[in-house]
């Protein structure tokens, strides 16, 4: 799992795939609004598999630690 984290936009992004080539998405979900305000979204590859999670108002959302972990770097 990879983390990374634009704090000028206050925007997490979770890897749960080692990378995700353009147009590898196929499928975006929105978690329902009235549940989390719309600020988490699911991407889908075209088999169904969850490929990562982003995470908007990131700071609200996710602790500090998890923030921090940004391996930016890595990709």
């Amino acid at each position: 799992m990879k983390v990374t984290y634009d704090s000028a936009i206050d925007v997490a992004y979770i890897y749960f795939v080692e990378s995700i080539a353009a147009g590898a998405v196929a499928k975006t979900y929105a978690c329902d609004p009235r549940q989390v305000n719309g600020q988490i979204n699911l991407d889908f590859d075209s088999a169904g598999r969850l490929l990562g999670l982003e995470v908007l108002d990131a700071s609200h959302y996710l602790s500090q630690s998890v923030l921090h972990s940004d391996q930016r770097g890595e990709e």
